[in-house]
């Protein structure tokens, strides 16, 4: 198994995978993900007059973290196409890896959600299951998982460039908080609601977790932060007056995303009940 730097790893999941990173530029230098800590990041954010922009894997990248696997059959799951040119990148490392037998799967997702595909490839070849186990346990995961985050300010989606289809639902209203999901048609970003204050994101978000899978649902949730901790704690905290949580764990957002959100943002992750192949 490998992945992209799309994902936000879990210490409770299984995620341990090479990884091709994304790059984080400002002006003429650049970061890998891995080399660039959060706090570097943002203080940066607050002190570089370069705006930051991100860099998809090239397929050299994706050449050596298939390399890092030692074996032939090879599963990719890569950040969503409709975010990022990655899964592009993966198809043409094909040719400079010609011994190697690559699956590329699409996860039409990031962050969080795509943790929870890759946890479920993970397991099926531990478990010594086939690959069209382990892409099906996949493709289950996803219909199931609902991506939810919100933001403190669309200011670096506005400068990234990537605020598109939010940016069109606020109608221009950039004092408000978005709650952003990933359309699982498209694999792009849409806003399903707002809120006036950043606590208000806070627990929309939670909300809409609620809305989606039905208040009493036992639920797996993965929660993501920014630069302040708590807002997942105090997510958490929300989910738990409404839900059973039959497991969590809570990861902050890696540096690549981090500077299309801005420093401060709180996302979720969830689905109901047990795995798919637990039930």
């Amino acid at each position: 198994m490998v992945t992209d730097g799309g994902l936000d790893a879990y210490a409770g999941l299984r995620n341990d995978a090479p990884v091709a990173p994304f790059s984080v530029n400002f002006g003429n230098v650049s970061y890998k993900t891995h080399e660039i800590s959060r706090e570097d990041l943002y203080r940066q954010l607050q002190t570089n007059p370069e705006h930051p922009t991100s860099s998809q894997p090239t397929p050299q990248d994706w050449s050596a973290a298939i390399q890092q696997t030692g074996v032939k059959d090879v599963l990719a799951v890569t950040i969503s196409s409709g975010l990022s040119g990655s899964r592009n990148a993966a198809e043409q490392a094909r040719s400079l890896l010609p011994d190697v037998n690559l699956t590329i799967h699409d996860s039409r997702t990031l962050s969080a959600a795509q943790a929870f595909q890759l946890h479920a490839a993970v397991t099926a070849a531990e478990r010594g299951e086939t690959l069209a186990t382990a892409v099906d346990w996949m493709t289950r995961v996803h219909e199931e998982t609902e991506l939810y985050f919100t933001i403190e300010t669309l200011e670096y989606l506005r400068r990234g460039g990537r605020i598109g289809r939010v940016a069109a639902t606020l109608g221009g209203l950039l004092n408000l908080k978005p709650v952003i999901t990933v359309d699982k048609g498209t694999g792009q970003y849409t806003n399903v609601a707002r809120a006036r204050t950043y606590r208000g994101g806070i627990e929309a978000v939670t909300a809409q977790v609620t809305q989606k899978y039905g208040e009493g649902t036992p639920l797996r949730v993965g929660l993501l932060y920014g630069n302040i901790t708590e807002d997942a704690d105090q997510a958490l905290e929300l989910l738990q007056a409404r839900h059973p949580i039959v497991w969590s764990g809570k990861a902050p957002v890696n540096p690549v995303l981090n500077i299309h959100t801005g420093p401060r943002a709180l996302g979720i992750a969830a689905a109901p009940g047990a795995w798919p192949w637990e039930r």
